[in-house]
């Protein structure tokens, strides 16, 4: 993964550390690879971030633990003027909440109303966010594009997943004494890093 390449033109080289930045273009190697807090930036930078709130994530305070990490993201996005794209899969469908607009305070409101329900719509959100980003690729050609997805892995079948071609991170957020285990297997899948939320 180049990321760390990306890394090192858009941060600062001091300062607080940015950690959902940092681990959303993949496992720091080194020192440079770590994001830091900058007051201005030149890059445009866009994260898509697919969250499974299906029936699923709302055992062991799966859901919840997300929400945490989702609002330290939003508050780095706000803070480094990154774009967000934003997409729920629960329900029969998945759901776009926003779409590459510039991170706002308003997504707080919306992440303490987000529950859990439904079915797992994970495979079709992945497939409709991957057209999303080749569209938006054309439209922004020098745009950086990083991807999030948080999900507890359980589906039924992840024959058919769609190639992203985005850097990302998948984070696990399965808990309990029985784990299915299947979020590696998505990750592997994805092409994407894999961290289980108690590591990130």
């Amino acid at each position: 993964m180049d990321s760390g390449r990306h890394g090192k033109a858009r941060s600062a080289q001091n300062g607080a550390i940015i950690w959902p930045g940092t681990l959303l273009g993949g496992r720091p190697q080194s020192r440079e690879d770590v994001l830091y807090q900058m007051r201005s930036r030149t890059a445009h930078e866009l994260w898509l971030v697919i969250v499974d709130a299906s029936a699923s994530t709302r055992r062991h305070r799966a859901l919840s633990d997300a929400k945490g990490l989702l609002a330290q993201l939003f508050d780095d996005a706000y803070r480094q003027r990154a774009r967000m794209a934003l997409l729920t899969a629960s329900g029969q469908s998945p759901k776009w909440q926003v779409q590459g607009l510039k991170a706002a305070k308003g997504l707080t409101g919306w992440l303490e109303q987000l529950g859990a329900g439904g079915g797992t719509p994970l495979l079709a959100a992945l497939t409709e966010a991957g057209h999303w980003l080749t569209a938006r690729r054309k439209r922004y050609p020098a745009e950086h594009q990083r991807l999030l997805v948080i999900t507890d892995g359980r589906l039924k079948d992840i024959k058919g997943l769609p190639l992203l071609e985005c850097p990302g991170l998948l984070v696990d957020i399965e808990r309990g004494p029985i784990r299915l285990g299947r979020a590696q297997e998505l990750a592997a899948g994805l092409r994407v890093e894999y961290r289980h939320i108690d590591d990130v």
